[in-house]
């Protein structure tokens, strides 16, 4: 169960200033715990805080990084249990999934932990003319300053892990906005990171509002501005002046499934399934659009609505329930609208059903119209659209077609396809044999187009979290 409160993290310490924010269960709708509420003048005092600690935090060693990374892993393994039940509740995540999002968590500080002690610098060879002989270059990586984070309510552990690890592993300050619907987590994180000796100003963690947010994004003395979450992201960039900026943004995912998928069409469709509907399908890499090679569309059309018939909706603390609530009603109303538009523009619904307040049927559609929302947006919701196609050169223009350019899946045992579409799709990432909803933590990860700036898995976050600074010597 949840405290029946929690503090936020300013400096470094617990403060209980008020339990003026109420987290809700998503399941039931009733609240679920409170939480302390900061204002702008807390922000603006965890900016000072942090501005204060770079030195500091510069300064302290690497292995001692290495070492609060390290007792995050054991004290997050200590209560795998209890953050996997506050995810359930407060996100209204399946518990099988929140276990393994608890466990993504301790992955990415353990990650962190082992490149804390290897941000290295590198020999430059200045001797390339007589005028430069006699000179030597090196460079190492200092950290940039202070960060401001920003993170979204579909992973409020694992997102938040992959600001603030790497954080620490680069020796960076930060100030974390959880989001206000999930916030519980990341305060836990706080907790443990309390228990360390970490420099006094090295971390705050404020559950806030976007407006008294502002200073996270405008304020000079913040040095790198990293944001997951919708859209809105791209405004946060023109407001954010000469700061660094890491956007992770929304998607509209696609899969192909090629003549030679390269797998059991079984495992194809179990795959799929996971992709579409992990989660209530509220990832912004999980799988939407589903183009099949037309020799496979029917049996694999067939299979997949069965598939998706099956999955049992209800409450996710129950271990066989797939399908847990979307965020809140409005989120649930939107994508069930969305389902609605595209059924009386043509489409045909292969699987679903109406709506319970805010749990959504898993849905399956066909013949989806290319202008429809439900095709060109993100519905960060439990639905997939199928297509055929005939022609692999096309249907890549296909994919492409889209604002979005996160991640991509292709099935394919057909090697020169498998290098065709690493070559062609705008994509941050090509996922070759799986679903786009594929990542590792310590992986490169990020987008293009709409889809964001800037790249994390963790060495990549600690790469923007740094900068090369140089050291010329003269024999």
């Amino acid at each position: 169960m949840l405290k029946p409160s929690y503090p936020y993290y300013l400096a470094n310490r617990a403060v209980a200033a008020n339990a003026d924010l109420d987290v809700l269960d998503k399941y039931s709708g009733r609240r679920a715990t409170r939480v302390a509420l900061a204002d702008a003048a807390t922000v603006r005092a965890a900016i000072a805080a942090a501005h204060q600690a770079r030195a500091a935090l510069a300064a302290f060693p690497p292995d001692a990084r290495r070492d609060v990374l390290e007792h995050c892993v054991r004290r997050f393994g200590e209560r795998h249990e209890e953050l996997a039940l506050a995810l359930c509740i407060e996100a209204g995540k399946p518990i099988r999934d929140a276990r393994g999002e608890v466990t993504r968590l301790i992955d990415t500080f353990r990650i962190a932990a082992g490149e804390a002690t290897r941000i290295d610098g590198e020999v430059v060879e200045l001797q390339i003319s007589e005028r430069s002989r006699g000179y030597r270059g090196l460079t190492r990586r200092v950290p940039v300053g202070v960060c401001g984070f920003i993170t979204p309510f579909n992973f409020p552990l694992n997102l938040v892990a992959h600001k603030v690890a790497p954080a620490i592993a680069a020796g960076c300050p930060f100030v974390l906005k959880p989001s206000e619907r999930t916030p519980v987590g990341a305060l836990i994180i706080g907790e443990v990171l309390a228990e360390t000796d970490l420099p006094a100003g090295a971390f705050s963690i404020l559950p806030c509002s976007n407006d008294d947010a502002a200073p996270l994004v405008e304020d000079e003395r913040i040095a790198l501005l990293s944001f997951t979450g919708g859209l809105v992201g791209w405004e946060l960039k023109a407001r954010a002046g000469r700061k660094k900026v890491v956007l992770e943004l929304g998607g509209n995912a696609a899969c192909i499934v090629d003549a030679d998928p390269g797998r059991p069409l079984e495992e194809v469709v179990a795959r799929l399934l996971t992709g579409a509907y992990y989660q209530s399908g509220q990832s912004c890499i999980g799988v939407q659009r589903i183009y099949v090679h037309a020799s496979l569309y029917e049996p694999l059309q067939r299979q997949l609505a069965a598939a998706v018939a099956r999955l049992r909706m209800g409450d996710p603390r129950e271990e066989e329930v797939f399908i847990g609530p979307m965020i809140d009603t409005a989120a649930a109303q939107r994508v069930e609208r969305w389902i609605a538009a595209a059924v009386a523009g043509g489409a045909r619904l292969l699987a679903g059903g109406p709506r319970q307040g805010n749990l959504l049927p898993a849905a399956l559609l066909e013949h989806v119209p290319h202008d429809s929302d439900l095709y060109r947006r993100e519905a960060f919701g439990p639905v997939a659209l199928l297509e055929p196609f005939d022609d692999f050169d096309a249907v890549l223009a296909q994919v492409n077609g889209s604002d979005f350019g996160l991640q991509a899946g292709v099935f394919t045992g057909n090697l020169a396809h498998a290098l065709r579409a690493w070559d062609r799709l705008e994509v941050g990432g090509v996922i070759v044999g799986d679903i786009p909803s594929f990542r590792v933590d310590n992986m490169p990860y990020g987008g293009v187009k709409g889809s964001g700036l800037g790249r994390e898995g963790v060495r990549y976050a600690i790469a923007e979290m740094t900068e090369p600074r140089l050291l010329v010597l003269r024999s």
